[in-house]
């Protein structure tokens, strides 16, 4: 133990110091990676060239393709598509409804980004939900779920597969082909369907009921309507020069005439006697300003959603997007009525409905927000990155040719790469390329679209995994894991490894999970004289079937608020899916991966 070396220390100092960043989260952890590649760079261990490797990666590039290629599909319609007519086939009954929506997410996410697909379905579930008078959190935890199931079917149906696959060619290994994954992960995605259908299926709670967002979110406690009295001092002043509700914690949200009708362009009307004004606040603010102008609040009523479908104006919800540009930032920094014209309602975020301070409400992946806004500004919340959409809205006209030729391309990516035509990195630039010349989406939209979050997360993490190996720090943790297990074969050496990676990506992103683990792998592999493809199998697969928390993955991140879900909810129902994989996984994998 002392004749380790300090470069070997420093090193594990740095995974401690990434692993408490990435947990504690107080730090971007795109922002987490840097740091460490900078460490690494001016600390000497990595030379410039070997510290910006992670960003000419091949996987880099490609999963930056990926995003891209998802996009493409989702601007031309073709998700859009796909979801209203899956909508239309499960509306029969429950069970149906769980195997077709689990069944078609998995197919889609086996080829495409898995968030885009998640964010297409979340209000078609939500609003099939109602229709079928069950709850959504029913339905949008096996849809995640799926989506993990099928995004471990295929190279590229989620980036640690790409990832891991770059990192065994970095190091002199054979890749992974196309559908090489797919053996475990059918059986995965079949015994995935059997346990949810069967067990899981009583474990998942009723949280979100079949309800309207204005009971979803119990507007009536925060929502009311006042009048305005003759002999009021604001009487013929226009709104935004009033001090009706200056120093409150109250926002107008409409303003009607005395026979109901809405006044447009509510701050710069004059008000009138009579005049009925629709006020967010809580019931303190609200005393505050009936002690100290000439209102009286009309009788209380029950709020429905058509109460809000005004001119054209209505309520929908939208939850930040995981890894989100605004996670953590206040509220009142994102200027929401500025950028799209929407008010913000309330806020559910981590299980907990927010009325009050609002503002000042710091915001984290998952967190759903009820927003009143104009519906021709709704696509644009829809279409922002920062966003996911859990409300229905009317689809757009999309062209019927722009969909088959953003199919044909996605076809084209993966029907070269699977043949072994080209590798799947030139396919996917080349794809990208003919997305943007045949106007399936345009540059902006290209760029826009890709999560530069993950990609200087993979920029940074992937230097890590070439310090392990360059100092030996790798080597030395192998040589504890072989210790342990190398008495008892091979597979319990995956089995440990499958164990680890599950538990990791658990509390980090998979990307990182991968990236720090994959490297000790081959190292194992190497010392115990074995193959080294199952041992990586283990580590992408475990990696990337994140059940037990609501941030260990995406997918379980998005629909975390709109179905209303408590962290203990994922720890239910994804732990015994957890441990029936890990098992499965140790036997399985050695039988398709022979050591």
């Amino acid at each position: 133990m002392f004749g380790v070396s300090l470069e070997i220390w420093f090193v594990y100092g740095l995974i401690v110091l990434a692993v408490f960043l990435f947990v504690n989260k107080r730090i971007s952890f795109d922002i987490t990676s840097l740091i460490l590649l900078a460490i690494l760079v001016v600390s000497g261990i990595l030379t410039p060239r070997e510290g910006l490797s992670g960003f000419s990666n091949p996987a880099t590039v490609t999963i930056a393709c990926m995003f891209i290629l998802s996009e493409g599909l989702r601007q031309t319609g073709a998700l859009d598509i796909v979801g209203d007519y899956f909508f239309k086939l499960s509306k029969l009954n429950y069970r149906l409804a769980m195997f077709i929506i689990m069944l078609v997410i998995g197919v889609i996410s086996a080829f495409i980004n898995n968030t885009a697909a998640v964010a297409i379905f979340i209000p078609v579930l939500i609003s099939l939900s109602r229709d079928l008078g069950e709850s959504a959190s029913k339905l949008l935890m096996p849809m995640s779920f799926a989506a993990m199931f099928g995004g471990v079917c295929t190279l590229i149906g989620t980036s640690t597969n790409l990832l891991v696959d770059s990192i065994a060619t970095d190091n002199n290994l054979a890749g992974f082909t196309m559908f090489e994954f797919a053996p475990v992960g059918l059986i995965f995605f079949v015994v995935g369907f059997i346990y949810l259908f069967t067990f899981g299926i009583n474990l998942i709670p009723e949280r979100r009921k079949d309800e309207s967002l204005t009971d979803t979110f119990e507007m009536q406690s925060y929502l009311t309507d006042v009048i305005l009295q003759p002999h009021s001092p604001f009487v013929d002043t226009p709104l935004k020069n009033t001090k009706l509700i200056q120093d409150l914690d109250l926002d107008i949200v409409e303003v009607f005439d005395e026979d109901g009708e809405s006044k447009p362009d509510r701050m710069n009307i004059e008000l009138e006697a009579n005049d009925i004004l629709r006020i967010r606040g809580s019931v303190k603010e609200l005393n505050k300003l009936l002690n100290r102008e000439d209102v009286f609040i009309k009788p209380s009523k029950h709020w429905e959603d058509r109460d809000f479908e005004i001119g054209n104006a209505q309520l929908v919800e939208s939850v930040v997007a995981p890894e989100s540009s605004i996670e953590g930032k206040q509220l009142k920094d994102l200027q929401l009525w500025q950028k799209y014209e929407a008010l913000v309602l309330a806020i559910r975020q981590q299980g907990e409905l927010q009325k009050d301070n609002l503002q000042d409400i710091r915001l984290q992946s998952g967190t759903s927000i009820l927003l009143y806004a104009k519906k021709e500004r709704v696509n644009d919340i829809k279409t922002a990155e920062e966003f996911v959409l859990a409300t229905e809205i009317e689809l757009p006209e999309h062209e019927s040719s722009k969909i088959t030729v953003a199919l044909g391309i996605i076809a084209g990516v993966v029907g070269f790469a699977a043949l072994g035509i080209l590798p799947i990195v030139a396919t996917a630039i080349c794809g990208v390329i003919l997305m943007v010349l045949t106007g399936c989406l345009t540059n902006e939209e290209a760029y826009q679209s890709i999560n530069w979050k993950v990609i200087f997360l993979l920029g940074g993490v992937l230097p890590l995994g070439i310090a392990m190996q360059k100092t030996g720090a790798a080597q030395l943790m192998v040589d504890v894991v072989i210790t342990q297990f190398a008495s008892l074969g091979p597979t319990a050496v995956l089995s440990a490894f499958f164990f680890m990676s599950m538990m990791l990506t658990n509390l980090i992103s998979n990307q990182a999970t991968a990236a720090l683990l994959a490297p000790i792998a081959i190292e194992a592999a190497s010392s115990i004289d074995v193959n080294a493809a199952p041992l990586l199998v283990a580590v992408t697969m475990a990696a990337s079937l994140s059940f037990m928390t609501p941030i260990g993955y995406q997918t379980n991140t998005m629909i975390f608020g709109p179905g209303q879900y408590k962290f203990t909810d994922f720890v239910k129902v994804g732990t015994p899916l957890n441990l029936l994989f890990w098992i499965i996984g140790t036997f399985a994998i050695p039988y398709f991966w022979p050591f």
